[in-house]
């Protein structure tokens, strides 16, 4: 563990990043527990930015913005260079500190800073990306050109499960775009943010163009509404979503906002089985299920059920659960105990719905304790029963049994979420006619969990995203960006013969 992460993980207090600094807590400020989910302690208390504070940060960002939007786009493209660098040289301190605040196991917390680099990466190109367009001649002695500008004060508002990656989604481009961020992290895992801050400012960036503030519902409520913030970003779910979606717009802010997902994997008769269950395994109960395109729902089309079942049932309950910093360790903790007991109910009620629980994690235990919850498998679940309908967020998997590919292509369009969906076989026709059909922003043929690369944009459709931009890639640019076209004409010169005479500046 490197210095900065040894004290992080020591500190009893989390504080806030304002203009280019920790900040110390206020003795008046509200805190609440973050815990060790491994062993189901108490390991610190975030301390939640004073309005005073919140004040501060906003102030600094939206001060340090006309210095940094006129910075070069290459000079500022440098610094996402050399920020790229210091992320992957503290790779493994920073994956250590969301294994030990998310509990996700450690090879998924540097998953997760992989595709999150990935971003960076992304907004190292932007002096291409911002090229505009020009068109010579468009009436006699008139030229006319496009440029996109920054918008001003941004805020992104995330998500618990990933803690480092869902916010590279957001301010790697906004920051390479010319503008400033104030970043509102989960109050479960937020010292990876303060973290990564130092980075930023090790990497170049000017004080008060990045900043963190820690909260709750008050913080939120005060970025959606703040005259000095321009656009917000949000990742959560589908209720919080549509809040965030309709206040932040009903104060003239442009929004983007990520909400809740179901996410099917449809398996065909022709499928390769083997390769099936595996995506399934990893797909359903990688990081605990606690992920926006986990697979909860396995769509089993005519005769493929039956095995479906028995080959998951024999998987499914050798998955190694341990702290996610133990060797060889396959699923870790849930977040909190009270998700804990909120993914353990919906278990309860898939039981009571008539669901069949083919296996069983509520018994599961760890030594030592944490918040624990072993893999569960439902088969014959149904469209009506609550754990179809809604998003558990929980290493549980549901089977629907369905006769006829036309059938799962129905079912899963009807469904009230549309963030992503998946198709394993070996026909292209099926394959083809499912990606077309399908109504959902993102869609895998034999690949599980089908997020995009950085390069191209991630977000859903129907309840799964509200506003008009998917996030990161070629949408994210147009959202941290206002499109000016510029329409010029030049008084002429004085021509005599051969000769070009310009005219007098006075």
């Amino acid at each position: 563990m490197g210095r900065n992460e040894v004290a992080m993980l020591k500190a009893t207090h989390v504080g806030q990043w304002i203009d280019g600094k920790a900040v110390a807590p206020s003795a008046d400020a509200r805190s609440m527990p973050v815990y060790d989910p491994a062993r189901g302690e108490v390991a610190r208390q975030v301390v939640f930015a004073t309005d005073a504070q919140l004040d501060q940060a906003l102030d600094a960002a939206r001060a340090a913005f006309p210095g940094w939007a006129a910075t070069p786009a290459l000079r500022r493209a440098r610094v996402m260079f050399r920020f790229k660098a210091l992320v992957e040289e503290h790779a493994d301190e920073l994956a250590e500190l969301v294994t030990r605040e998310h509990g996700k196991v450690f090879s998924d917390s540097h998953g997760e800073i992989t595709r999150g680099l990935e971003v960076v990466e992304f907004a190292c190109g932007i002096p291409q990306l911002l090229k505009g367009e020009y068109s010579e001649q468009v009436g006699t002695g008139i030229d006319m050109y496009s440029i996109r500008q920054p918008l001003g004060v941004c805020a992104g508002i995330t998500p618990f499960n990933f803690p480092v990656m869902v916010p590279m989604w957001m301010y790697p481009v906004a920051l390479a775009c010319g503008n400033t961020f104030v970043l509102k992290p989960s109050e479960r895992d937020p010292s990876a943010s303060l973290f990564v801050a130092e980075l930023l400012r090790e990497a170049g960036l000017p004080d008060g163009v990045f900043n963190v503030v820690h909260g709750d519902k008050h913080a939120v409520d005060r970025l959606l509404t703040d005259p000095r913030v321009d656009a917000v970003s949000f990742v959560g779910s589908t209720p919080i979503a549509r809040y965030v979606h309709e206040t932040a717009g009903a104060a003239g802010k442009r929004v983007q906002a990520l909400g809740g997902a179901k996410n099917h994997m449809v398996v065909m008769p022709d499928a390769d089985l083997d390769q099936a269950v595996d995506a399934l395994i990893g797909a359903a109960y990688g990081s605990a299920g606690e992920r926006c395109m986990a697979v909860s729902i396995a769509v089993a089309v005519g005769g493929v059920a039956d095995a479906l079942v028995e080959r998951l049932a024999a998987r499914v309950p050798g998955i190694r659960m341990a702290d996610g910093m133990a060797e060889g360790a396959e699923m870790g903790p849930l977040v909190t105990g009270a998700h804990l007991e909120k993914v353990r109910s919906y278990v309860d009620i898939g039981v009571d719905e008539g669901a069949q629980l083919v296996v069983d994690g509520r018994t599961a235990s760890v030594e030592g304790g944490g918040f624990f919850l072993g893999g569960c498998l439902f088969d014959h679940v149904t469209p009506q029963m609550r754990i179809y309908r809604e998003e558990i967020f929980g290493p549980v998997l549901g089977v629907v049994r369905v006769e006829t590919f036309e059938q799962a292509v129905q079912l899963v369009n009807a469904h009230e979420f549309g963030n992503g969906a998946a198709v394993f076989t070996r026909d292209g026709d099926a394959a083809r006619e499912f990606a077309n059909r399908v109504q959902i922003g993102m869609v895998g043929v034999n690949v599980p969990i089908p997020v995009p690369m950085a390069f191209h944009s991630f977000g859903g459709w129907k309840s799964s995203l509200f506003g008009d931009h998917h996030i990161h890639g070629p949408e994210g640019v147009r959202f941290y960006t206002r499109y000016k076209a510029v329409t010029q004409r030049w008084p002429t010169g004085i021509r005599s013969g051969a000769e070009f005479v310009m005219p007098t500046m006075k």
